[in-house]
């Protein structure tokens, strides 16, 4: 079993965003501790993107706190919450297809160190032992002269996560990183993010769809519905609760 501390890493409390008159997060709190895997599932529409938004700074509470420990991250710009500890991945890639894979992380890497005005003309030869290593890390070190277009799907979520590691964040966010793969790539992509935050003893907090990653990766699960935590607990806390599976998992049990 893994070993998750006690300190609490981040504190989400009574997080609210409004859009006209749609409430799309509606009094969110929770907490996460230092090390542990978390995540966050609901059906579509819950919310569980716009709190992500929320989290990272690309969108602003209407009302509440997010601590990532002591630090309040309401009312910080992305690159601030970004240089605080914090990185994220998107649902859809976001990486530069024409750059090659290696500048995609150099790219990452000069901005986590605010040098991205150097990026063009001799700025490709910065960062790029560094970049390397990273693409070693996530397993792409043989396709770093690639342009990052040519990469399968899943290769190209492989640099996102590079992308996210530049930053060296102690939380890692995730938003459906096995969306559109196929079971392979699924697997391969789950092993390599336990393996990635394991080694870098990051925290890990993600959605996901797929409920057989949901329950093979996360230690605690939050469920969101209309916007709100509907309940939280163990992976077999969730997987026995009757509201869960009423308005999400379906009313057919979840293999095991």
């Amino acid at each position: 079993m893994r070993m998750i501390r006690t300190e609490l890493i981040l504190e989400v409390r009574d997080v609210s965003r409004s859009f006209g008159g749609f409430t799309a997060v509606d009094g969110v709190s929770f907490t996460v501790a230092a090390g542990e895997q978390r995540a966050i599932i609901g059906p579509n529409g819950a919310g569980k993107t716009t709190l992500f938004n929320l989290l990272t700074g690309l969108l602003r509470a209407d009302a509440g706190s997010v601590l990532l420990g002591e630090r309040e991250l309401i009312g910080l710009p992305p690159h601030r919450i970004a240089s605080a500890g914090v990185s994220r991945a998107f649902q859809t890639t976001s990486i530069f297809p024409r750059l090659s894979v290696r500048q995609n992380v150099q790219v990452a890497l000069l901005a986590a160190a605010g040098l991205t005005r150097r990026v063009w003309g001799d700025g490709w030869s910065q960062k790029r032992d560094e970049a390397e290593r990273i693409l070693e890390e996530v397993g792409l070190g043989t396709n770093a002269d690639q342009p990052a277009s040519m990469l399968s799907h899943g290769d190209q979520r492989a640099i996102e996560l590079a992308l996210a590691l530049a930053h060296r964040p102690q939380l890692l966010i995730l938003d459906e990183p096995t969306a559109g793969m196929a079971p392979a790539e699924t697997a391969a992509t789950m092993a390599l993010i336990r393996r990635v935050v394991a080694e870098r003893s990051m925290t890990l907090l993600f959605s996901e769809h797929d409920m057989e990653v949901v329950f093979g990766t996360a230690d605690r699960i939050t469920v969101m519905h209309q916007g709100r935590v509907l309940t939280e607990g163990t992976p077999a806390d969730v997987r026995g609760d009757a509201r869960v599976q009423e308005v999400y998992l379906g009313t057919a049990d979840v293999a095991s």
